[in-house]
């Protein structure tokens, strides 16, 4: 039965002869020759979780804290085989290659088939503004499918993974490469004719994307960010990471706005067509030369398909207006119609993303701003949308990794908020009061003021009772999460959204 309970149909097994012989076309063998294998058996499945291991299963051994007991765990469930970058003494023949993160990536594509074929896939990367674009162009897509009956397009990003078949909260922003062409798969299948995912330079330097074909990658901006020993470890090896993408792509879009735009622009010249926007560069192919702003959204024009067009967005900021710019340039190269991207992105609505509480003169401005580049973004915006009322920022930081947020966010509070709450962001197994001190630091060094509370509710609550109107109170970093990554785990919490309005006095329903 190729059908699963959704009535989706899935792939049929391979033989295993299929996978060593893609293994050994793209030099991926680490030895002479194949172990004693039955290359005639049927791979009932291809895992990476030994949990997940069935009947029939090939194993695949990754990750820098893999564990022998792991791949025991896979053959007492009937994993026959393994395939990893060394042997271990165990009763089970190895497949060893050079790379298994590479070799995952092109197994993973075999095992569903090549579904990024079957669907034009829209990757998208960037410091700032992935999931607002990626939000943009799914409904503006939407739109226009909406209108001739046919299936939502699939959905891949840091808030939700949606490919039409199953819909949950995201777990990573790029999925690894098994659960990535799963997806793409289903997507396929579902007849969502697209699917626009969001891809993380860790997803680009560690091979997530490996055989997954793009019919666009898009650009947005460079800014410090993921600078850790456990990510990136420096800030070039960051940005090198990010320009991968076009190595995916068959059409690329790039903003002329970012940093190192030039190097971005040439790396893009690999692609059959390049697009480009601005704000600021009237030689882009997209320009917008004027926009208007209010807290309630963006209104611009913009030279498209040869005559100018006017176009609104329900975010306000310059920045959200860029990520618009990014989402029309893809749909020039999808053809697609001017009126479903002006319904698109008039209708769009980002979980988390810039949601505004207002009672009594004190307004809460709750968005995911969760790096130093996005938040000075956001804090400049406040300052134009709310001139003479005080700004206090509630945020922190992750545990473990991402350093670089820490000094980021700490300069852009200190020099555009008048106080900050430091409070706790997913801080895994770290201390929440010593990421705080550490973001607090470049707070006062920066001229601000700050004081740390680590209960979030807490301070959300000290910040809405202690403003004096006229005030702005900015919650970031958490967006619409309803959960705290600590140090054993995920544990539900309540989305900001609802702790502003509960502390400003307003309907929760």
């Amino acid at each position: 039965d190729i059908f699963g309970q959704s009535g989706v149909k899935s792939m049929p097994a391979l033989p295993l002869g299929e996978y060593v012989q893609l293994l050994l076309k793209n030099g991926l063998l680490a030895d002479d020759t194949t172990p004693a294998l039955d290359l005639t058996r049927t791979v009932s499945s291809l895992t990476c979780d030994s949990r997940a291991a069935v009947p029939g299963s090939l194993f695949i051994c990754k990750g820098a804290a893999f564990k022998k007991e792991y791949l025991a765990q896979a053959l007492s469930r009937g994993a026959f085989a393994y395939v990893s970058e060394r042997e271990y003494d165990l009763p089970a023949p190895c497949i060893r290659v050079p790379d298994v993160r590479h070799a995952m990536g092109l197994m993973a594509d075999l095992c569903w088939g090549h579904p990024s074929g079957q669907v034009k896939v829209i990757g998208i990367t960037g410091t700032k503004g992935k999931t607002t674009t990626a939000y943009f162009l799914k409904s503006i897509l939407d739109a226009w499918r909406e209108e001739r009956g046919l299936h939502p397009v699939g959905l891949l990003s840091t808030l939700v993974t949606d490919d039409g078949v199953l819909r949950a909260p995201a777990v990573l922003t790029t999925p690894e490469p098994l659960e990535l062409q799963h997806h793409l798969w289903n997507a396929a299948q579902a007849g969502c004719g697209y699917v626009v995912m969001e891809c993380s330079s860790q997803a680009l330097k560690y091979g997530r994307m490996v055989g997954v074909e793009l019919f666009a990658g898009a650009f947005l901006n460079l800014g410090e960010d993921h600078i850790s020993p456990r990510e990136h470890p420096t800030a070039e090896d960051y940005f090198r990471s990010k320009l991968k993408i076009f190595d995916h792509s068959k059409n690329a879009v790039v903003n002329l706005d970012s940093d190192r735009a030039p190097e971005v622009l040439a790396a893009a010249q690999r692609c059959d067509r390049v697009l480009t926007y601005s704000l600021d560069t009237p030689s882009a192919d997209l320009f917008a030369p004027r926009l208007t702003h209010g807290w309630e959204g963006s209104r611009f024009s913009v030279t498209y398909r040869g005559k100018e067009e006017n176009f609104s967005i329900p975010l306000a900021g310059s920045f959200n207006v860029s990520n618009a710019l990014c989402a029309l340039a893809v749909c020039e190269l999808l053809d697609i119609p001017a009126q479903a991207v002006r319904v698109g992105l008039e209708r769009c609505v980002v979980p988390g993303r810039m949601e505004t509480y207002t009672r009594d003169g004190k307004t809460v401005v709750v968005d995911y701003a969760h790096n130093g580049m996005a938040l000075e973004a956001l804090l400049q915006e406040v300052r134009r949308g709310f001139p003479g009322a005080s700004v206090t920022a509630v945020f922190g930081s992750v545990g473990d990794k991402a350093l670089d947020r820490r000094e980021g966010m700490g300069k852009a509070a200190g020099k555009y908020a008048d106080f900050t709450i430091l409070t706790e962001d997913d801080p895994g197994g770290e201390d929440v009061g010593d990421i705080c001190r550490q973001i607090g630091e470049y707070i006062a060094a920066a001229g601000g003021e700050f004081t740390i509370i680590p209960d979030r509710e807490t301070a959300v609550r000290t910040a809405i009772e202690k403003a004096q109107a006229p005030a702005v109170i900015v919650l970031a970093g958490k967006g619409a999460e309803q959960a705290q990554k600590r140090k054993n785990g995920p544990e539900p919490c309540v989305p900001d959204g609802l702790l502003a309005k509960k502390y400003l006095g307003l309907p929760l329903a």
